[in-house]
């Protein structure tokens, strides 16, 4: 994650997710389950703005190139701009909305059951409102570290870093650069301590 960017890159493929031994006519997502109807060329995306009203999936370039719409699929990012319906079917989606359920790996809760509640992604304090799931650590630390400055892209660079910290419990620069997202504002400073501060408070069982 370079301090700077001057473009997108290159635009990386439609998602090649394996198939899934699960029941692969619903869509698990943040642990309910969906039994889409329609269009299943309908890019995830609109599936998870317009039909389930999860917005915080934000829509960026439509081309896979800016990261805003990240999501999890089984676990590992993916664009959802880029991913029809039909492809995630059988899989397990989670967006910002079901964040805080997912504990990191080696959290003393880690391997526990995925909450439905939904959670909002970057809240005002560091107290989740009432009913809803403890913040998960990186969005604890979102907050800790001010990262937003416009926001648009936050939610997108969250999740990316979710899964960076599932596979990476201590990540480096050279580690957190890898992350192909962008930020139009230029947070990357913000974010890459952000990074940092969530696995301390995940090391630390804190959420």
């Amino acid at each position: 994650m370079p301090e700077t960017r001057t473009h997108a890159g290159k635009v990386p493929p439609a998602p090649a997710i394996t198939p899934a031994d699960k029941n692969d006519q619903q869509l698990l997502i943040n642990g309910r389950a969906y039994f889409p109807a329609g269009d299943g060329d309908m890019p995830l995306l609109w599936y998870l703005r317009d039909v389930l009203r999860l917005t915080g999936t934000k829509f960026g370039c439509g081309i896979g190139a800016c990261g805003a719409c990240t999501v999890l699929i089984d676990g590992k990012a993916q664009r959802a701009c880029l991913t029809p319906v039909k492809v995630a079917m059988g899989h397990a989606v989670t967006t910002i909305e079901g964040l805080a359920a997912m504990p990191l790996a080696g959290t003393p809760d880690s391997g526990a059951a995925v909450a439905s509640t939904p959670q909002v992604g970057v809240l005002s304090d560091t107290t989740p409102p009432a009913g809803a799931p403890p913040l998960h650590p990186l969005q604890r630390a979102w907050i800790e570290e001010d990262v937003a400055q416009c926001g648009y892209c936050q939610t997108g660079q969250i999740m990316a870093a979710a899964e960076l910290l599932a596979h990476n419990p201590n990540p480096g620069d050279d580690d957190i650069s890898k992350i192909p997202n962008l930020c139009r504002c230029g947070t990357y400073p913000r974010i890459r301590r952000a990074i940092k501060r969530a696995a301390q408070l995940a090391r630390e069982g804190v959420k």
